[in-house]
């Protein structure tokens, strides 16, 4: 049986979450989407706003599912498997929508740390709204919303009808994660395929774009930021390993998402891993073509992260 693909909707408050959602359950016709809301108060207002057309809404409301990593979303999501193996409901996707003060972090991690869950679901991607009218003071006051830039896979920029163009959003953006593509929507209108099969958690060849958008030289604007590391000659494993433990050891709270594809001594394929915080996995793939150059490619996204020693630490491999 095929694992179910999960999407997590985040974003800061009124970038537009619920709108673009039922954007979505009204133009996909072919796949049968379930739903999971999280949003404060005793009187549940989204569920009503999506609609009919989610094969089933859950709605979470006993606080934010990210603040203590209660079981409230692993019981919704494995109470949904129990329904589905029970025939009672069928659904080809879920979407998860978090509130607007939710650190998409420890919902991730829910998809990594247990057994069924892991088994069961697939996360595809973390789709990020933006309201470009309020952007740039949110992302000046509110060190969160940078943080939920940095874990996108997708970032959509929304209210640009009233925002009118504003490049320099756009390049503090891609200084926050340099690999997420940005499209700007109006009213949630976006085709669902940009958004869905984007296989950001998938371990494969398309686990970095090809060329990842960097900026080193910017003036500081971000608490968080993105560090794209290259090295053009072959690591060994062991000690490319224990680089990442040091780093993991020293500020694994201070990064988001990192992804990487290397180029491992003595491997005829190429290595790929990516993690979350302290939480990360590692495959082989393919293994390098003929008229392919090999190299190393990381790229790492977090808050206030020492890049001199990040660099420092993978350029003392060279003579490992």
């Amino acid at each position: 049986m095929a694992p179910i693909a999960v999407t997590v909707l985040t974003g800061f408050l009124g970038a537009g979450k619920t709108t673009l959602l039922r954007q979505i359950l009204h133009k996909q016709q072919n796949d049968k989407i379930a739903v999971i809301e999280n949003e404060f108060g005793e009187m549940p207002i989204d569920s009503q706003l999506i609609g009919d057309r989610a094969t089933r809404i859950t709605t979470l409301s006993n606080g934010c599912i990210c603040c203590t990593r209660s079981n409230e979303l692993e019981d919704a999501l494995l109470d949904l498997l129990d329904g589905y193996d029970r025939g009672e409901v069928y659904f080809d996707r879920l979407m998860i929508e978090c509130t607007g003060m939710a650190d998409p972090g420890p919902i991730i991690q829910a998809f990594f740390a247990h057994e069924v869950i892991c088994e069961r679901y697939v996360l595809d991607g973390v789709i990020t709204l933006v309201d470009a009218l309020h952007a740039d003071s949110q992302l000046d006051r509110f060190p969160l919303a940078q943080a939920q830039i940095g874990y996108a896979d997708r970032i959509l920029l929304t209210k640009t009808d009233v925002a009118g163009e504003n490049p320099e959003l756009l390049e503090r953006l891609q200084r926050i994660n340099a690999r997420a593509p940005v499209y700007k929507i109006v009213q949630g209108d976006i085709d669902p395929a940009l958004l869905f099969n984007t296989r950001g958690f998938m371990l494969d060849e398309h686990v970095l774009a090809a060329k990842p958008l960097f900026r080193p030289v910017v003036p500081k604007q971000n608490s968080v930021s993105s560090i794209v590391v290259e090295l053009s000659w072959p690591v060994e494993l062991a000690a490319v390993s224990a680089v990442m433990e040091e780093l993991l050891s020293g500020f694994a709270d201070n990064l988001l998402r990192y992804k990487g594809m290397l180029w491992i001594k003595d491997q005829p394929c190429r290595l790929l891993f990516q993690g979350v915080q302290r939480l990360y996995n590692a495959d082989w793939d393919k293994a390098w073509q003929p008229d392919e150059t090999p190299r190393s490619t990381l790229v790492f996204i977090g808050s206030d992260l020492p890049e001199s020693a990040i660099r420092a630490a993978f350029d003392r491999l060279r003579s490992a």
